[in-house]
């Protein structure tokens, strides 16, 4: 195409297809690492990092 429209086009499907190589390559590291030990004395419940709030003995605190 004479706008370069079809350049672009090639440009973003390279790097898309970059991008999946790469994902590939991450999930395959992550599958062949070892799981990680269960925490001891850790938090019952909710995450309190994606529910924003820590809460302790009855000590609350907001980051």
């Amino acid at each position: 195409m004479a706008d370069g429209t079809g350049e672009k086009e090639a440009r973003l499907r390279a790097a898309a297809e970059r991008a999946l190589a790469e994902a590939a390559v991450r999930r395959e590291e992550e599958a062949r690492r070892p799981p990680l030990p269960p925490e001891l004395g850790g938090r019952d419940g909710p995450e309190p990092t994606r529910f924003g709030d820590w809460e302790k003995k009855g000590i609350v605190s907001d980051f």
